[in-house]
This record gives C-alpha cells, sequence and structure tokens, in this order.
C-alpha cells in the first residue's frame, strides 16, 4: 500500500523467529496427556501426539530419549512428558520435544500389568507344576543383568564367600529400551548352549537386577522375558529388584529370591563366615564409585549447559530426513503402481488372436516385397530371352560395346546355361590385334 516503508520478510525469516519465540518462551513444559500414534522411525526417533478431551499436540523423541525410556509406549496409555515447544518449518507446526516420559500415574501401569498376567496365567506359565528343584551345588552359574551396576558384584562377592563356583556372565541392559529383549536373548542363549562346548552350559540360571520402581523394573514384565523363562531347560532364579518388588518374571521362573544377594545365597550352600565385612566393604566401594560419578557428572553439566545442545541443532534435519524417507516410501509405492499398470496394458496387446492378426500382416508384406524382389532381380529378364554378358578375365559385367572390344572374351549367360564368346572385327580379325595401316592419300 501506498506509505507502507515496512521491508517482507521471507517465510524462512518469520519461521525462524517464531521457533526462537517459542523455545525461549516454552524452554521447559511438563504435558500430561493421553499417548495417540505412537510410532517409531528406523532412525530410532519416536513420533505420537499427546491429547486430552480439547486439545492435541504432536511430539518427537530423538533416539536417545527414546532408548532411556523406563516403559514401552503404546497408544491409550496417560503419561507425563517433560521436554520444551518447539517448531517444524518444513510442516508449520508447532510440537514438544521429549526428553523425559513416565506414566501419569502407578494406576495406569499396574493395569496393565494386571491385564498382562491374567493372559500368561490362563496359558498356564505360571503353574506350580512347570516349576523345577535347583540343583544343589551347581557347577556352573549363568548371570544375566548389567555388567557395570552393583548387582553382579555383589552376586559374585556372595557366591565367593559361599562357596567358590565358576560364573558365567551374560551382560544385558536392565533398564529402558530393548532391555526386554536382550534378556530375553540371554536365557535363550544361555538355554542353547550343548554340554562339552568351550563355554560350559550352567546347571542354573539367576536373573538379576537392583531395585527401582514399577517403571523402572518394568523390562522383567515384558511378555518376551515371561515367555523366555518359562520355555528355559535350565531350572532359573528370578531376583529382580528388592524383597517389596514384584515382576512377572518372578511368577514364570522356578524360584524367586528377593534380592540379587539372597539369590546367590540360595544358589550356592552356606560356607562363608566373613559375609557382613565383605558386604560392608562393597557397599562403602560402590558409595565412594558414585560419589566419584556424581562430582564428574557435576563438571561435565557445568560445561554442557555452555554448548549448544545437539539435538536442537540436528532436531529439523533428522526430522526433515524422517519426512522424506516416508515420502521415498510413498513414491516408489506409486511408480511401482504405474509400472505395474503398464505392464498390464502391455499383456493386452498380447492376446493371442492379436498376435494372429499381426503375424498375418506381415506375411502378407512380406510375399509382397519377395515379389517385388523377383521383378526387380538383375536375372529375371533372362527368362525372356535376354543375354548375361560379362568378361571372362574380370568377371564384371560388360554394358557397352566399347566394353566389350576391350574384353575382348566374353561370357554370355542364358537362362539354361553360359556360352563363351570372342569379339572379332569384320573379316574374322580380334580387336586385340593392331589395325591395318591406311596409306597415304598424297
Amino acid at each position: 500500500m501506498a506509505g507502507d516503508n515496512a521491508a517482507p520478510w521471507s517465510v524462512s525469516e518469520l519461521s525462524q523467529r517464531l521457533k526462537r519465540m517459542v523455545e525461549t518462551e516454552f524452554g521447559h513444559v511438563r504435558l500430561r496427556g493421553e499417548i495417540s500414534g505412537w510410532k517409531r522411525a528406523a532412525s530410532g526417533h519416536a513420533y505420537l501426539t499427546l491429547k486430552d478431551a480439547d486439545a492435541v499436540i504432536d511430539g518427537v523423541i530423538w533416539r536417545g530419549a527414546a532408548a532411556a525410556l523406563p516403559f514401552q509406549p503404546q497408544d491409550g496409555l496417560e503419561v507425563v512428558a517433560t521436554g520444551k515447544l518447539t517448531t517444524y518449518p518444513g510442516r508449520s507446526k508447532y510440537q514438544i520435544v521429549i526428553e523425559r516420559m513416565e506414566l501419569a500415574g502407578e494406576g495406569q501401569l499396574m493395569a496393565l500389568l494386571e491385564k498382562l498376567k491374567a493372559k500368561l496365567a490362563s496359558e498356564g506359565l505360571f503353574d506350580r507344576e512347570r516349576k523345577r528343584a535347583l540343583p544343589f551345588m551347581p557347577r556352573t552359574i549363568g548371570v544375566i543383568t548389567s555388567p557395570t551396576g552393583a548387582v553382579i558384584r555383589d552376586i559374585l562377592h556372595r557366591l565367593e564367600d559361599r562357596c567358590p563356583t565358576h560364573v558365567v556372565v551374560w551382560p544385558v541392559q536392565v533398564q529402558g529400551e530393548g532391555a526386554a529383549g536382550q534378556v530375553a536373548a540371554a536365557i535363550r542363549g544361555f538355554d542353547a548352549i550343548r554340554p562339552g562346548g568351550p563355554v560350559p552350559r550352567p546347571d542354573l540360571l539367576i536373573v538379576a537386577r537392583g531395585g527401582g520402581s514399577i517403571e523402572d523394573l518394568w523390562a522383567f514384565n515384558e511378555e518376551v522375558v515371561v515367555r523366555a523363562i518359562a520355555e528355559c531347560s535350565i531350572p532359573l532364579i528370578s531376583a529382580v529388584g528388592h524383597e517389596t518388588d514384584t515382576s512377572l518374571s518372578d511368577f514364570a521362573a522356578d524360584l524367586r529370591a528377593p534380592t540379587p544377594t539372597a539369590a546367590a545365597e540360595i544358589a550356592v550352600p552356606v560356607l562363608a563366615e566373613l559375609r557382613n565385612n565383605i558386604a560392608s566393604l562393597s557397599l562403602r566401594s560402590e558409595r565412594c564409585a558414585r560419589r566419584y560419578h556424581e562430582r564428574a557428572r557435576e563438571r561435565l553439566d557445568a560445561l554442557v549447559r555452555v554448548l549448544p545442545r545437539r539435538d536442537a541443532l540436528l532436531g529439523p534435519q533428522r526430522q526433515k530426513l524422517d519426512d522424506l524417507g516416508a515420502r521415498l516410501g510413498l513414491g516408489l509405492e506409486r511408480r511401482v503402481a504405474r509400472s505395474r499398470a503398464e505392464l498390464d496394458r502391455a499383456a493386452g496387446a498380447l492376446r493371442p488372436a492379436m498376435l494372429g492378426q499381426r503375424l498375418a500382416a506381415a506375411r502378407a508384406r512380406l510375399e509382397a516385397v519377395g515379389k517385388h524382389l523377383d521383378l526387380v532381380h538383375p536375372k529375371a529378364p533372362l527368362q525372356r530371352g535376354y543375354a548375361w554378358v560379362e568378361g571372362r578375365a574380370t568377371g564384371k559385367v560388360v554394358a557397352t560395346a566399347a566394353e566389350a572390344r576391350a574384353a575382348v572374351s566374353i561370357r554370355l549367360q542364358f537362362r539354361d546355361g553360359t556360352v563363351d564368346a570372342k569379339v572379332e572385327r569384320a573379316g574374322g580379325k580380334s580387336y586385340a590385334d593392331p589395325a591395318p595401316e591406311q596409306g597415304s592419300l598424297l
């Protein structure tokens, strides 16, 4: 409009200003809502929608945060998500980048737990008749737990104190995304070891983890872990959590131990007398290591605060890559559909009747070309009384009288054979002989 001297913004400039404004104003938010449309991309990032009765908001969880989730999200669960709001310029929308997520209440998770427990119980996985007696003194014990936590140290120390036993540790993740799959694979891996191999087959298995909330222990409530325990042919002790903690793994195992340390005591006979001293030293060592780790974490956090977040820098590019990946799949499907349609149209033209018509037309054209070739063949006139003349020495066609005189000896080809001839002057002399000299007229 006249008098308006405000410079127009580009769409990118407006998107960036909106992005900075939203991230500054809502840099830390906690939202409570119901999960809808949960989807895990091939890149490891997760996408979902949080909704309540009146509104919805899109959410994204980057791969690192998704791997640390204490439970497996699914549609219909009510959760509390912590993160920050941002915008995605590629679609002109705002969303929450979720850094942590927990269930809105234990009631939600307990309802899910009871439903799964009833299902597995109905299949007989928890029946007492399935329980097997533990060996009195196992020669080899297989332990499935985290290789860096205090649990494995406690078990090894207690076994060493009570009765020296060969221990094979299968390291697994005991919390977060993927933990259940690793635990189930470890159980089946131990069960698959054959006697007499390079790795001794355990006489007893211990599945162990330290205490924590129900979310922390959720991997041991997953169906894949419970089924692996129920199908294992090696006697198994479940030592998940503290005494008050109960998981579905405890119901499927041959025996439940109140703690990982108690599992070690149950596994072997009582022989050690210095158990209390070793446990005290182990606890002090654990506390010192934790304090050192906490101080190092504080220093690291102080450094991290002054550095830009990797997720903030790479977030739009990651999301754009996922978007393009989804579009690529759709594009390939459309290309295959078009190619299939073209193939169907081409196949329609290959019907036997259509091919027969084309073959007949081609045969008629070929016959017509053959007849034309017969008419224009250079030796066709021989059938009408003409002769083909060529030089005997050269084999070339003689087309003029001068060429005949020069050739001297010629060959005449008739329709039924050839005749050799000699070109002569009047009087019987050959053109090869010199011509007679003429007398002088003077």
